[in-house]
């Protein structure tokens, strides 16, 4: 059925396979649970089962896109999620592939869903497919040398975009010898103070908070005056919406640009 769906277009010969490939590589790396897998596969495979849905001359348009075209290329993911959620043993692998243009700060379709939403396998499937298609030619772009596209796909991890994990990840799936990504947070936290605000914006205390991290007391209480800071705050009343509303209260995310609004 892949093959089929990359029938749609001249510059989709082998597509599906090729994201699958590189998906389940990096999925092996990030040592993704083996039952996610099977089901990450699926998705992989069938992700874009949704561009049958959307015409050709849309696909192999080798101009800007209209607003119209546009909207019906952001119903592709749509159309694949609704086809294999039809049947019970493929509903979740349906989820996954309904999120492949999902991106960290729901700027992505056809949901908009944010970082906090989005699962590890999602994200690895998304990140594979957007390498995957920069280095593959389309009607409106030559395809990407590897150095190329492997900053292209740095540039979204740095932003919170695309996953960091997901994205050094796959990068090394493809081969790519550069410096792994460092995930950057908001208000430019360090890993150690978002690890101590998701404690304390719960309700836990400093004590608390410190002998969960293996820490001392005064040296999580000098994190926290950090965090007050660089969030523009000086409450932990104030410091709770504040990792609210930049995702920041998932230990892990259950997880943009693109050169050309299209997809691969």
């Amino acid at each position: 059925m892949a093959d089929f769906a990359d029938l749609k277009s001249i510059y989709l010969a082998g597509y599906s396979t090729a994201v699958a490939a590189l998906t389940m590589d990096a999925a092996e790396r990030m040592k993704l649970d083996e039952a996610e897998c099977l089901t990450l596969h699926v998705a992989a495979l069938a992700h874009d089962l949704g561009r049958v849905g959307v015409s050709t001359a849309i696909w192999d348009k080798p101009g800007a896109l209209n607003d119209s075209e546009w909207e019906a290329v952001r119903l592709h993911p749509y159309y694949s999620e609704r086809l294999l959620s039809r049947f019970r043993s493929f509903a979740r692998a349906g989820q996954l592939a309904g999120m492949h243009h999902e991106r960290g700060h729901g700027g992505g379709y056809h949901r908009g869903t944010r970082a906090a939403s989005q699962s590890s396998a999602g994200c690895v499937l998304a990140t594979a497919d957007a390498y995957t298609a920069m280095r593959h030619t389309r009607a409106h772009r030559a395809a990407l040398d590897p150095d190329h596209a492997a900053a292209e796909l740095r540039r979204p991890a740095h932003e919170g975009e695309l996953d960091a994990s997901a994205v050094n990840a796959v990068l090394a799936a493809a081969g790519d010898k550069g410096r792994p990504v460092r995930h950057r947070w908001p208000a430019d936290l360090t890993d150690r103070e978002v690890d101590v605000l998701r404690r304390i914006a719960v309700g836990r205390s400093i004590q608390e908070a410190a002998t969960d991290l293996s820490l001392a007391p005064k040296t999580v209480d000098y994190h926290l005056q950090n965090i007050y800071s660089k969030a523009g705050v000086t409450t932990r009343a104030a410091v709770t919406p504040f990792a609210i509303q930049n995702d920041l209260l998932q230990a892990r995310p259950e997880t943009g640009r693109t050169p050309d609004p299209r997809p691969s």
